[in-house]
């Protein structure tokens, strides 16, 4: 309906800067459309085909909404340069600048709505089209304000020169929409997940628990899989060696708000680590204590068992 909306009003006025605002609109109903759907599969549990689950497909979904963002942006700005040489006719701003004023405002609203419930449910696709839309309310408000301008001096070569401006911020968005998805599908490193991991472990983190290194968080939509190293003292049980892994699990899952799955990988003591250990009245302690290692982001990120150096 919006997309509609704003190409009447293009149709009013002949506005290039109306026609770059209706192009992302066009982007707006195609992207949306597959967001749906990827969030319908994402949704979907895991299955013996896809064992982590289908979150990832939430990437691709943001991935395809930023290309076509940055397909947008790239002929509005082509059109615009266009009739900044080859000037058309302009008319009915006045009816135009209230249609699309509409139209910016039920866009922000949304966006706003999407982005809210993105962050809550951790949905990389909500996330991205609450962006796009945002974004496109916010260029509709540069947009007016332009169009006012040139209702108010009759200068129409701005016109162009606003469509462009605009055609660059939507390229600019479509690229960061792009480069994130990029990095999902690649597994790089967030920062800020680890440094929530980091923290619930050192809150928690019980005199049994010797180390953990190498820890490494995978993303599938919603849910987080992490990979890790725990020490234990070596004459733990097998059963007495579980209890500590599911503990481990449960004081990260109470401190991270979206599901968490774990993969531990569990070493056993040296005597190094007796320097490190804070378990108190050990049977087998080689060396007393001497420092506690603080379980920060450099901490559980080196790809080592963590020892004092003589």
């Amino acid at each position: 309906m919006l997309m509609l909306i704003k190409f009447a009003a293009f149709f009013l006025t002949g506005s290039n800067a109306i026609l770059s605002d209706a192009l992302e609109s066009v982007i707006n109903v195609v992207a949306g459309s597959f967001a749906l759907y990827s969030l319908v599969l994402a949704a979907k549990p895991s299955d013996r085909d896809h064992p982590y689950g289908h979150g990832k497909v939430e990437f691709l979904s943001a991935g395809l909404e930023g290309m076509l963002i940055l397909a947008a942006g790239t002929s509005i700005l082509l059109k615009a340069g266009y009739d900044l040489i080859f000037p058309a006719q302009i008319g009915h701003l006045r009816e135009g600048i209230g249609l699309i004023g509409f139209t910016g405002l039920i866009n922000y609203l949304t966006g706003f709505i999407l982005i809210r419930y993105g962050k809550k449910h951790h949905s990389e696709t909500m996330m991205a089209d609450g962006k796009h839309l945002l974004s496109d309310a916010y260029t509709t408000a540069g947009l007016l304000a332009g169009l006012l301008v040139v209702y108010l001096t009759g200068i129409t070569w701005l016109d162009s020169v606003i469509a462009m401006s605009f055609g660059i911020w939507i390229a600019v968005v479509g690229f960061r929409i792009v480069r994130k998805s990029i990095s999902g599908i690649m597994d790089e490193a967030d920062f800020e997940v680890l440094k929530k991991v980091a923290s619930a472990l050192e809150s928690n983190r019980k005199n049994t628990w010797v180390d953990i290194h190498n820890i490494r968080v995978i993303k599938y939509g919603p849910l987080l899989h992490i990979d890790c190293h725990l020490t234990l003292p070596w004459y733990f049980t097998l059963r007495e060696s579980h209890h500590e892994v599911e503990a481990v699990a449960s004081a990260v899952n109470k401190h991270i708000e979206r599901n968490v799955e774990f993969f531990i990988h569990t070493d056993p003591c040296i005597p190094d680590s007796c320097k490190i250990c804070q378990l108190e009245n050990c049977p087998v302690r080689q060396h007393p204590f001497i420092k506690k290692i603080t379980w920060d982001l450099d901490a559980i990120l080196r790809n080592e068992k963590h020892s004092i150096e003589k």
